[in-house]
């Protein structure tokens, strides 16, 4: 039986290195991508650039010898986008964030599910999305939920209408995470003040969300596809 291979978006750092190192301890071969490569196992592809995502796919075929098990689709962007700028610097802020953590999501799930079902193939895909997606968020933050919303949706969708061919979805929503990203909006908005706000009294690890990445790759029984998975220490519960 070959070895399973996964495609991890965004895995130089954070929570999809996390993702990346527990599917290696599993024995899985991990497909890495950043922006820019930091290793020879990684893909440099800037998923600003709408040409990127079929290249990444096609490259990461191309490395795995033509078959990819699982897609996690972690990804993203985080950046403020005040109210208070012109009207084209707001719209840009808005499409290359949704560019990122939504629209390149949707091509590589694409190119996978019709990978799969072309060769009659089971796979898997794990949506690394964000409490923001069901809760919303800052004043400076529509297009970050938005496009996590939209994650989720997607999610769903691929859930219900291909589980009968083999194709699984589930999706993470984690809240603060101990990132370089969510470290940058807890300064911005008060550090430790806004820890007030979860009940468990801290942020999540990379390594937690990590774990349930993991479980959704490799364990999840079929039966919890479209399964949408909280880790926000109780701040938003539903």
């Amino acid at each position: 039986m070959s070895p399973i291979t996964a495609l991890v978006t965004g895995s130089s750092r954070g929570i999809g290195a996390a993702i990346a190192a527990r599917l290696r301890a599993r024995g899985a071969t991990v497909i890495g991508h950043a922006r820019s490569a930091v290793d020879a196992d990684t893909i440099a592809a800037d998923l600003a650039d709408p040409t990127a995502p079929a290249q990444l796919w096609e490259n990461a075929l191309e490395r795995s010898g033509g078959q990819i098990d699982i897609l996690i689709n972690n990804a993203g962007l985080f950046e403020a986008n005040p109210l208070a700028l012109s009207d084209i610097a707001w719209l840009d802020n808005w499409e290359d964030t949704l560019r990122i953590n939504l629209t390149a999501a949707a091509e590589l799930s694409r190119y996978a599910v019709k990978a799969w079902l072309d060769e009659g193939r089971k796979g898997r895909i794990v949506h690394v999305a964000s409490r923001a997606g069901y809760r919303g968020d800052s004043p400076d933050h529509w297009h970050y939920a938005a496009a996590k919303g939209g994650m989720i949706a997607m999610h769903k969708t691929i859930a219900r209408q291909y589980a009968a061919r083999g194709v699984m979805s589930y999706a993470i929503c984690p809240g603060f995470t101990d990132t370089a990203m969510a470290g940058d909006y807890l300064a911005s908005r008060g550090g430790p003040g806004l820890l007030a706000d979860i009940p468990l009294g801290r942020v999540a690890a990379p390594d937690e969300i990590g774990a349930i990445a993991e479980f959704c790759a490799l364990d999840a029984p079929e039966s919890m596809t479209g399964t949408v998975i909280d880790a926000n220490g109780a701040s938003y519960v539903r």
